[in-house]
């Protein structure tokens, strides 16, 4: 997990710690004069969801972290849980660890197989030891919203592909597609639909002869176009017209640099070869795809400031043969087909 969505995370759930930590600890007070009276402890945790009002079930645990309450939920208690050990619970680690309060990672949930939280908040006994703790469950889609969405940072990012079509890269090579055949008329029509047709995110196959767009009109929902569209400039039609968007980070004059350079890296090589190239003008990330499998997500800028012999060197980046697609730097880099 990157460090920028690794603190997103970090300031959401320090945001419900804050939340959270006052009624869970009134509560967990009020549980301990009820501790040998069940009935009673299952009528104030039943009153503790209208504390916790986004809390799905509210229960107690002995210090061995065996279940002694009922679960009290929306829908009334559920007394079959009584007795239940959770001692080897992964989200009650760190209350077996004896921490006072903690809200776990969140995990799927064993029935609902939905991803959840749990939090616990020590009981303490007449002698000061923790004879136990209240827990409380959170399903995530039922949490108030508290953060600002996750953004993606503008930096490199590289991911390996699949191990299979690594092990046999060196035993394939470029076949001809019929997008290479007629590659400067796809570019110049996607270039149009982004420049003009208010296309902003498209992700074009080489290998495959197609390409998938969306549209600032429909960003929900996105389109497929074969080849046979693709070569096909009345495709333009069909798009309406829409200025270049003020706030894209990829200039307009950057989509037509970018789209001649994913035509150079498509034919560099004929066993090492881009197969798809993404871009999306609002973030300004570049997206590549070799055939080796192996991806690279960059900042377009960054992307147009490596040269060929950047890409057809010994390795596609860092010199890790193991993380990169490797090039013979003895070939003569192959030319693009007129």
């Amino acid at each position: 997990m990157n460090t920028a969505l690794q603190q997103n995370i970090e300031r959401q759930r320090s945001l419900l710690e804050q939340w959270l930590c006052t009624p869970l600890r009134q509560v967990a007070c009020d549980c301990e004069d009820l501790w040998n009276e069940p009935e009673a402890l299952d009528q104030r945790l039943m009153t503790g969801l209208l504390e916790l009002p986004y809390c799905k079930y509210l229960y107690v645990l002995d210090d061995r972290l065996r279940q002694i309450s009922s679960n009290a939920s929306r829908h009334g208690l559920l007394h079959k849980h009584r007795g239940r050990d959770r001692s080897e619970r992964p989200y009650l680690a760190s209350a077996r660890a004896g921490k006072m309060f903690s809200l776990s990672q969140a995990y799927i949930s064993r029935n609902s197989k939905r991803p959840s939280l749990t939090a616990a908040q020590a009981i303490f006994g007449s002698g000061g030891e923790i004879a136990g703790f209240l827990a409380a469950d959170f399903d995530l889609r039922e949490l108030p919203v508290t953060q600002a969405s996750y953004q993606q940072p503008g930096q490199w990012l590289q991911l390996k592909g699949d191990p299979a079509i690594r092990s046999g890269l060196f035993n394939q090579e470029r076949v001809l597609s019929r997008l290479d055949a007629q590659v400067d008329t796809v570019l110049a029509v996607l270039e149009e639909l982004i420049t003009v047709n208010g296309v902003f995110h498209t992700k074009l196959h080489f290998s495959s002869s197609r390409a998938t767009i969306w549209t600032v009109d429909d960003p929900c929902n996105f389109r497929i176009h074969g080849i046979d569209d693709l070569i096909n400039p009345d495709l333009c039609l069909a798009y309406p017209h829409r200025p270049y968007p003020e706030n894209a980070t990829i200039p307009r004059d950057g989509v037509k640099e970018i789209f001649q350079y994913f035509r150079q890296l498509r034919y560099m090589d004929e066993t090492i070869y881009l197969r798809s190239g993404m871009l999306n003008i609002f973030n300004g990330l570049v997206g590549l795809t070799f055939s080796c499998d192996g991806s690279h997500y960059m900042p377009w800028d960054e992307f147009l400031e490596k040269d060929i012999d950047f890409w057809v060197g010994n390795t596609l980046s860092t010199g890790n043969r193991d993380e990169a697609c490797p090039i013979p730097s003895q070939q003569p880099v192959a030319a693009a087909p007129l």
